[in-house]
């Protein structure tokens, strides 16, 4: 068997192809993985992927393609690393990042990166293809190589990923270089990426495409130059195209010919007054429109012009071509300003040359230095393009530049007419020619388009002899043929007769070089206009050159010549490298041929323009130095000055590039070797004369140009020496060492009155460490050290700070540190105690920080990583001793100093602040062992060290700020925290030697606590949020620092022993957070310490509640930033020990004595975390759903409930009452805000700012409270809570007496009662969902919840809304109750159906005369019990009759809260299962249709149907039942013998199904009658078929004649409004409209002591209809009986199943899932949760037998008693006796109306008892709380009149009565006086003393509102206990 060999060489591979790894211990690979290979064994490798180290493995050979590498660490914890170019490697890794990273912008729709990023990724996997082949050359492979890497950091920029630091194209390891270099790399990238530095040069690049015009036909000439508008001249050389008759260039092959860069414009050209100009010639006809002669003679005549902006071009898109309008002149004189005029807009001397004519051009304009152009642009060079220059030299003269243009403008000319009539056409045609008269062939340049020529010809202006051409050509004459040659003109005219032929008749000439050298003088010249005749012989030159040929060098007798009118003006303008045009320049050259001119010469020569002497730049330093060599003791100081003005000269910008010129001169060609010797003698001669001269400036030249200096005196000194074999060197040396004593002593010299002394100081030290390397020539490194030491050393140390030496000091010591004497250690050790004095000084004052920053950095950086020597060692020390504290100090100050507002100023601070913090770290990185033994061993005192502690640590949590780097600068953010932690490392033995036991200090333990707990929550520092590969290499190079600072501080805290409750509770909020991070091992080591203090806190106070309380406030903000997770909560829980020798926190509290506050501390906190992370999740979700509401109720009511913790519930209220606004659920917001205004009280207690809240008074908070919440529920249409908050505030304001305010508060509850009358609200829907599985979170794991639906939402909609929600939950297709696997599975389940609400509000409800817009607020609001029925079948089902075995399941569900609340949905608290039997069943179905019936027999009446068509559908429903055969199977189920027999227990509700049967039938025998009176016409058939069908209803029930108590029964059908009756309107109660009374004695004269009112059917109808006797006023006697048990709990219809409400044999109205087509549109009102819970049949009793009812269900607003009620009503006769309804009818006109109109809700019954919860809602005290008010019930028989004893009740009903006396008057009655009320006193803000005329000033807020609200705020539905107030600034 083979065995598994370790491998040698193969040890990195990448995979081919992909394999599974299906065999044992396979590894799989996908393709393009890296492989690490350790083993091999017959075909197989083990190894493992790089992306995931930990899983290794066996894979074949041959998937894998083996590279070359380099084995680091050899051994079992070896690394690979791959041996190809590190740019590879870089592209490889990041492409693969990429790759992720690329697929996620598709999921995230983000497009256009994607396909950006696309097309990158193509391209770099292109250019690695190239670099990997190999063939490139050498400048090839960098180019790939820098677009490669320009590439990676754009995709990384894109993507957000880390900036990467680079060298060479190559990635930098930050362990390779210095801390400050790294620093330099980062920040040289982040500036370039931000940025990019400007360009000086720029080059517009113009290609002719085309001439586009209608009347072409002859050949064109196009001429292109810059021109500036502002100084009215050309800035460039013109370029020239010819094209051909059709427009397009005659040369297409020749793209140069086509194509031109203008090159060389600075930044200052591109402005808008700048323009490219073109003009047009055609070569043809004289005009245009002449007829085609004869002859071939043509001419050059004027086309048109175009003009643009040069500043256009930098807006406009640089691939567009440009279409440029030609013009033309008006008159042919202007040609010459034609541009001018355009730019100008002279617009009367052009116009366009036609509506067709444009010129095509290519514009683009290119920046950057030509050669960079070239690389960018290869193909425009390679194809050609053309060169067009700048006008005379560039704003840089480079050596070498080699130029001899001479160009020369036609300006203009003065002609004879020459005997004509007309005036001449004149051309001008030019001539170059030598000295020997031969004409200089192709030296004639027109443009850069064309090759020269011999001649040229001028355009000619027809008939004119002022002609002004304006047309440049350029002469490019070699210096040799200079000399000699001239220019001829000749003057010829143009005949447009048909010959055509050009007749001479003049010439003019000038030379180009002067006798003397000089050239043709700059300028215009006015030449003479030499005549001759046609056949003139001009070709021997010698005889018109001795003429004169301008005007001003003639002499003065010579007057006939300059009398003549016949001249030409040209401007000339030499651009010349060798060529001079000035005198004394040549004086100066040509000294030894007159030697008396020598000192003339030198004075002028610095009057001579610099770029004449850099021409001559050689030439002039020899004649110099010939001269010193020659006359030294006559001119040595001539010559020094001379020397001096030209090193000065090569200063300037224009002409610094000529430096190597002079260097090259001074190595090469400068032969003075006896010139040192005079150069010292003049330069000490002038620094001796330093102190003693008034005047400096020529000292201060002089010093300017040391450098140079001392160059030639070196390089003398070199030439002697080796001509003589080193002779005097002695010599030498003294002469030296006396110049720098004298240059000591000048330094020396301080600045008391003589401040250009200190100007002077400064010049020389800005010069002086140029001459460091000069002197390292002669002497060696540790002589110069010496020199510099000591000249730098006797500089004064103390002077002003504002004067500019201190600046020029700095300088020169950044210039010293980075010269090549202070690179070298020798040289090092002797200058830095120097430049380390310097320094010191500066940054202690705060001066130049930029500067000390440089130095220093320069300084650090050539201290190397691994230095061991000594030396190195000692010259860290030596920094540390001098710059560490005034460095830390620096940057505290640098950091916390306010930033200025201007923008501009911030980067310098934060160079300044980045430049000092690398500083320290490389200099940190440094110090080792020995270093930091040394510097703490240097405090004297604690104190310092302690300052110095408390410094760096507070310097180290500046350097871990965000904001300290840039976003993308990890590579530096992980090299400080490395140099960080180890720091600390040292640090802290020094805490804990001289800061514990008895010197015990809490501020630097705090600061370090501090910076250890920043440090680890540090963003960069979170490797779980990094990609792998990131993670990896941040593993293997640094390790998680994060544990390593977490065992510090588990160390150190171990070491504070009994100090420890110091930082008890302040340290438990940071150390929560350092144990929120998710690292395992990180959270084992700090969890513990919270035992610790716990531990320590029980032992100091007994208890821990505020390790408690920290924990507690710390873990909610922490946990809402994002910090947490599941596995904390579950470690935080558990058993399993931790690390090491410590269990785990639950164990190691079990074993203390106070495990039992502990274990509740950590169930408390683990509850709170479970409901924390609930709700993170839940907030990350975009959109408001009910999964946040509930979320956040959970933890809202758990701050409340459990935790106490008043300041959270509040923000926790807020954050819901945002939630519920955003979710448009303004009733909810309301009772949201209302649970923080419940804690208010109207008092006058200030309030501090919190929140969106201001400082205020607490009076001031509430009163905004209920204004937004009554703002709320008005938008909410929840009108009747708003009314209860406005009466509240409005007393308020009454006490105040503010009324206006109270004016507007009556005023916006008057509006809330009309929109309750007018406004539509709709009746939401219920639901139950039940949350099962553990995959929910835990406040809806496994429970049940009922939900009130939004408006419109049915139960379809609902489910559907949940599962969105919830998308991966299952919804549950059964009601049951789900078992324990349900409850335990992993998984989601939803269980969803519709529920019908219970109202407690029954009073309301049954009320009559109660509308139903006031009803239906009360059917669904205030609801806390809701109700769902199951059909089935119990026992064998009759299919004939399944009525006979149909039970039904009833669950009643009850809800922690009622709705609706703070939320849309609360927790069931309880669920009852009742089953009713078949016959209950049918009770209720019954008692349903019939109250349908009533409601839509009343709605009929009273016309508030718009048709009477649901009417007709209800009767048609019940009366022609057959589906299920109507009431008769009812009859047949219940009614037989058999059923008697066996349910002897049933024979009641027998009975009571017959009287409802009878009933029913009784109401549709009225429902008929009241049907055929409004039933219109086309639907009298179907009434008369009801008709029919009714009788044999009735014959089939058997039913002859109603039984007695069927006609004694009261079925009233009241119209909803007692002003019908009080008005005496007609009577419409019965269809006949009469009334008959008869005497018999009806049970509704007996009166109720507590009776609920039904809402069917009118009172004064049934006195028609049935014959009873009523009172045709009273709505309110109606159905005054006793409750039925069977029936109290049954309000809707919805609450039956599909198959109970299908089965009833009237029923109209289906189940909630009855299609909607089925549904009434009126719905809400034909609802049978109407349906009253009174029977309607009782049995008469006697008044005294009358039991005495309790209520189904508490009211929901507060009742009046009944037995004071009643006299308080203003009723005019009222007893409580029982009486004959005769007598206590009354006609309606004898009723005695009250003096206000009464509301529609105000009960006007006649001798009853009012028990109406509308008119005590209405007239009800301020009550502030809109929870339910217990009510104790009244009790006992009927009293007497003259009984008046009262019951308990609440406060709210005597308050009813003072404010309804109070606000309204009863009308007089004797009731009054006769029955005495009971007083109850009125509260002060409503009542008056009736002996004080006027009122009292009111007392003072707190005195009034504790005895003017309290009474009226009792709790009208229990309403959780309010927790007990702890923050009480809130």
């Amino acid at each position: 068997m083979s065995m598994w060999i370790p491998t040698e060489h193969e040890k990195y591979g990448v995979v081919l192809a992909g394999f599974r790894g299906t065999v044992q211990h396979g590894l799989p690979l996908e393709i393009g993985d890296t492989v690490q290979i350790l083993e091999k064994c017959e075909g197989w490798y083990r190894g493992f992927v790089l992306k995931n180290p930990n899983a290794k493995g066996i894979f074949p050979c041959c998937y894998i393609h083996l590279k070359n590498a380099h084995i680091k660490n050899k051994g079992q914890f070896e690394t690979v690393v791959p041996s190809e170019d590190s740019v590879i490697t870089e592209m490889t890794s990041t492409l693969r990042d990429w790759g992720a990273m690329w697929k996620q912008l598709f999921v995230k729709n983000e497009g256009d990166l994607f396909n950006r990023l696309w097309h990158v990724m193509n391209e770099i996997l292109d250019l690695r293809r190239q670099v990997l082949v190999g063939h490139l050359t050498h400048d090839r492979m960098r180019d790939v190589k820098q677009h490669i890497t320009a590439r990676l950091d754009w995709g990384n920029e894109q993507l957000g990923l880390d900036l990467v630091p680079r060298r060479e194209f190559s990635m930098v390891d930050p362990d390779d270089i210095s801390v400050t270099e790294l620093y330099r790399l980062m920040e040289h990238r982040h500036r370039k990426k931000e940025t990019p530095a400007p360009v000086s040069t720029h080059h517009l690049f113009v290609h002719l495409k085309s001439l586009m015009s209608s009347n072409l036909g002859e050949e064109l000439e196009v001429f292109f130059f810059i021109y500036d508008s502002r100084e009215n001249r050309p800035l460039s050389e013109r370029f020239f195209v010819k094209l051909n008759k059709n427009g397009l260039p005659k040369f297409p092959e020749k793209t140069e010919r086509q194509c031109t860069l203008f090159v060389d414009l600075g930044s200052s050209d591109l402005r808008k007054d700048v323009y490219i100009v073109v003009h047009i010639i055609r070569i043809g006809r004289m005009g245009a429109g002449e007829k085609k002669n004869l002859c071939n003679v043509q001419y050059r005549r004027p086309f048109g012009c175009a003009v643009v902006s040069i500043a256009d071009l930098l807006t406009a898109d640089s691939k567009d071509d440009h279409l440029l309008k030609v013009y033309a002149c008006n008159t042919e004189s202007d040609w010459s300003q034609i541009h001018d005029n355009i730019i100008k807009k002279v617009n009367s001397r052009y116009n366009l040359s036609g509506s067709n004519t444009g010129l095509a051009v290519a514009l683009q304009l290119l920046h950057g230095d030509i050669e960079q152009l070239r690389r960018e642009y290869m193909v425009l060079f390679t194809r050609g393009v053309s060169i067009t220059k700048k006008l005379g030299f560039s704003d840089v003269i480079m050596p070498g530049e080699m130029r001899n243009d001479l160009y020369m403008t036609l300006e203009k000319g003065e002609f004879e007419k020459g005997g004509k009539s007309v005036a001449r056409n004149v051309e001008i045609t030019i001539y170059a020619l030598d000295a020997d008269g031969q004409i200089l062939k192709g030296f004639v340049a027109v443009g850069s388009g064309e090759p020269g020529g011999d001649e040229y010809h001028t355009f000619v202006l027809y008939h004119n002899n002022s002609p002004r051409w304006a047309e440049q050509i350029k002469l490019p004459i070699p210096v040799d043929m200079f000399r000699g040659s001239h220019v001829r003109f000749e003057f010829r005219h143009c005949s447009t007769k048909d010959k055509g032929e050009k007749k001479l008749f003049g010439f003019s000439f000038v030379p180009l070089m002067q006798e003397d050298g000089r050239t043709l003088p700059d300028g215009t010249h006015e030449l003479i206009v030499h005549k001759c005749e046609e056949n003139a012989n001009l070709q021997d030159c010698s005889r018109y050159l001795k003429l004169p040929f301008s005007k001003s060098n003639l002499p003065g007798n010579n007057q006939t010549v300059k009398g003549t009118k016949e001249s030409l003006w040209i401007t000339s303008f030499l651009c010349s490298t060798k060529l001079t045009q000035n005198g004394d320049m040549l004086d100066l050259l040509k000294w030894r041929a007159h030697p008396e001119r020598i000192s003339d010469s030198l004075s002028k020569l610095k009057e001579i323009d610099g770029s004449e002497i850099v021409k001559f730049l050689q030439d002039t330093l020899d004649t110099l130095f010939g001269i010193l060599d020659e006359s030294s003791q006559r001119y040595a100081l001539k010559v020094f000055d001379c020397l001096v003005h030209i090193i000065n000269l090569l200063q300037d910008s224009k002409f610094q590039h000529f430096k190597p010129v002079m260097d090259t001169y001074i190595e090469s060609h400068f032969a003075g070797a006896l010139s040192y010797r005079d150069l010292i003698k003049v330069l000490k001669w002038y620094v001796d004369r330093i102190i003693d001269a008034d005047r400096q400036e020529h000292i201060q030249q002089v010093l300017k140009a040391t450098e140079y200096i001392f160059k030639y005196i070196v390089q003398s000194r070199r030439l002697f020496a080796l001509a003589t074999g080193g002779q005097n060197e002695e010599e030498f040396r003294c002469c030296m060492h006396e110049l720098f004593m004298s240059i000591r002593f000048f330094l020396s010299q301080e600045n008391k009155s003589m401040r250009p002394i200190t100007h002077t100081q400064a010049v020389f030290l800005q010069s002086f460490p140029a001459v460091y390397n000069e002197l390292l020539k002669l002497f060696t490194v540790r002589e110069v050290a010496t020199f510099v030491r000591e000249t730098l050393g006797s500089l004064p140390t103390a002077s002003q700070p504002d004067c500019p030496l201190e600046a020029v000091k700095l300088h020169c010591i950044a210039k010293t540190v980075d010269s090549q004497l202070y690179t070298n250690p020798d040289s090092r050790c002797v200058l830095l105690p120097v430049v380390l004095r310097l320094l010191q000084a500066h940054m202690q004052e705060q001066r130049d920080l930029v500067m000390c920053a440089h130095i220093l950095t320069c300084m650090l950086s050539l201290l190397k990583k691994d230095d061991t020597d000594s030396s190195s060692s000692e010259e860290v020390d030596l920094i540390v001793e001098s710059v560490l504290a005034v460095l830390l100090r620096t940057i505290l100050e640098v950091a916390n100093r306010p930033q200025p507002a201007g923008p501009t100023l911030r980067p310098q601070v934060q160079d300044v602040t980045g430049e000092f913090v690398s500083c320290l770290l490389a200099l940190l990185r440094h110090m080792k062992d020995k270093h930091y033994q040394q510097l703490l061993q240097r405090f004297t005192s604690k104190e310092d060290l302690r300052d110095f502690l408390l410094h760096i640590f507070t310097v180290f949590r500046i350097l871990i700020r965000p904001e300290m780097f840039p976003k993308d600068w990890t590579v530096m953010r992980l090299v400080t925290n490395n140099i960080i932690i180890t720091t600390v490392l040292y640090l802290s033995d020094a805490l804990r030697k001289n800061f514990l036991s008895e010197k015990f200090d809490y501020k630097v333990w705090d600061s370090y606590f501090c910076l250890s707990v920043i440090f680890i929550n540090q963003t960069c520092l979170q490797l779980e949020t990094f990609s792998a590969s990131k993670k990896k290499k941040i593993l293997e190079k640094y390790g998680d620092m994060r544990v390593m600072m977490g065992c510090e501080i588990f160390s150190m805290w171990q070491n504070l022993g009994e100090h420890k409750l110091n930082f008890i509770p302040a340290m438990i909020g940071p150390f929560l957070e350092v144990t929120l991070v998710p690292q395992p091992d990180l959270r084992n080591v700090m969890i513990p310490i919270f035992h610790d203090m716990m531990d320590w806190e029980q032992r100091r106070s007994g208890n821990f509640k505020q390790v408690e309380a920290k924990l507690i406030d710390k873990l909610d903000s922490l946990m809402s930033e994002g910090k947490g997770d599941e596995t904390y909560r579950e470690l935080f829980n558990s058993i399993i020990p931790l690390f090491g020798p410590y269990p785990s926190l639950l164990k190691k509290i079990e074993r203390e004595t106070w495990r039992e506050s502990g274990i509740s501390l950590i169930a408390t906190v683990t509850r709170l975390m479970e409901r924390l992370l609930d709700y993170r999740d839940c907030m990350k979700l975009g959109e408001v759903d009910g999964k946040k509401i509930g979320c956040t109720v959970s933890l809202l009511n758990f701050y409340k409930t459990e935790l106490n913790k008043e300041e959270m519930y509040i923000r926790y209220i807020h954050k819901l009452y945002d939630l519920h606004l955003k979710a448009q659920n303004y009733t909810e917001a309301s009772y949201t805000l209302l649970l923080y205004d419940e804690l208010l009280e109207w008092s006058e207690r200030p309030l501090r700012e919190f929140l969106s809240y201001p400082m205020q008074s607490e009076w001031q908070r509430k009163e905004y409270l209920h204004l937004t919440i009554i703002q709320n529920f008005d938008r909410g249409k929840c009108w009747e809570n708003g009314i209860l908050l406005c009466r509240e505030l409005a007393d308020q304001y009454e006490s105040y007496y503010d009324y206006r305010n109270l004016s507007k508060m009556r005023m916006m509850e008057a509006s809330f009662y009309d929109k309750i009358m007018d406004q539509q609200r709709l009746e939401p829907e219920f639901f139950r969902v039940g949350f099962y599985g553990k995959k929910f979170p835990f406040f809806l794991r496994n429970k049940e919840f009922v939900c009130r639906g939004h408006d419109y939402e049915r139960l379809e909609a609902f489910q559907q809304r949940m599962l969105n929600e919830f998308p991966h939950a299952i919804a549950m297709q059964h009601a049951n109750q789900p078992d324990q696997t349900i409850y335990q599975a992993e998984a989601q389940y939803l269980q969803i159906y519709a529920v019908t609400p219970i109202p407690d509000s029954q009073d309301v409800l049954q009320r009559d005369g109660v509308p139903d817009n006031i009803k239906s607020f009360y059917k669904v609001n205030h609801i806390w019990r809701f109700r769902y029925d199951r059909p089935f079948h119990k026992g064998t089902k009759d299919k004939e009759n399944e009525f006979k075995s149909l039970w039904v399941e009833r669950t009643t569900l009850t809800l922690v809260q009622s709705l609706p609340g703070i939320s849309r949905w609360f927790e069931v608290e309880r669920r009852e299962l009742v089953e009713v039997s078949p016959l209950e069943n049918a009770i209720e179905v019954i008692e349903n249709k019939n109250l349908q019936l009533r409601t839509l027999i009343t709605q009929c009446q009273t016309r508030q149907m718009q048709n009477i068509n649901p009417l007709t559908m209800c009767l048609n429903g019940v009366i022609d039942a057959a589906v299920n055969g109507g009431l008769a199977r009812y009859q047949e189920a219940f009614f037989v013998k058999d059923y008697i027999m066996n349910h002897p227990e049933d024979g009641d509700k027998i009975g009571r199904l017959r009287e409802l049967m009878f009933e029913q039938a009784h109401i549709l025998e009225f429902g008929l009658t009241v049907h055929e009176k409004f039933v219109p016409q086309d639907m009298r058939p179907l009434h008369k078929k009801l008709v029919d069908q009714f009788h044999l209803m009735k014959s089939s029930l058997g039913i002859q004649e109603f039984p007695a108590y069927v006609r004694a029964s009261p079925i009233h059908f009241t119209n909803g409004s007692p002003r019908v009756g009080r008005n005496s309107a007609p009577n419409i109660m019965s269809p006949d409209g009469g009334a008959r009374v008869v005497s018999r004695r009806s049970p509704l004269s007996y009166p109720a002591v507590n009776r609920y009112s039904s809402s069917s059917l009118s009172s004064q109808a049934s006195n028609e209809v049935s014959n009873i006797t009523g009172h045709s006023e009273s709505s309110d006697e109606v159905f005054n009986m006793q409750p039925s048990p069977s029936t109290s709990s049954l309000s809707s219809n919805h609450s039956a199943s599909p198959n109970v409400s299908s089965s009833a044999p009237s029923s109209a109205r289906g189940s909630p899932q009855l299609s909607d087509k089925h549904k009434h549109p009126r719905e809400n009102c034909l609802s049978p949760r109407d349906r009253p819970c009174s029977a309607v049949y009782p049995n008469p009793m006697e008044p005294t037998q009358r039991p005495v009812p309790h209520p189904a269900g508490d009211s929901s607003l507060p009742r009046s008693d009944p037995n004071i009620s009643s006299p308080d009503k203003g009723s005019p006769a009222r007893t409580t006796r029982s009486q004959s309804p005769v007598s206590t009818s009354r006609s309606p006109q004898k009723t005695s109306v009250p003096p206000f109109t009464p509301s529609p809700t105000e009960c006007q019954s006649t001798g009853l008892v009012s028990n109406s919860p509308v008119l005590s809602g209405s007239y009800s005290s301020g009550i502030s709380s809109l929870s339910r008010c217990s009510v104790s019930e009244a009790s006992g028989t009927e009293n007497t009149p003259t009984d008046h004893v009262l019951p308990n009740s609440a406060s709210s009903g005597s308050d009813e009565l003072i404010r309804r006396e109070n606000k309204t008057p009863p009308p007089y009655s004797i009731h009054e006086r006769n029955n005495p009320r009971r007083q109850v006193p009125l509260p002060p803000s409503l009542s008056l003393p009736p002996n004080v005329d006027a009122p009292p000033i009111p007392p003072k807020p707190h005195q009034i509102r504790r005895q003017d609200t309290e009474p009226r705020r009792p709790e009208q539905f229990p309403r959780p206990r309010p927790i007990p107030r702890k923050v009480s600034q809130l």
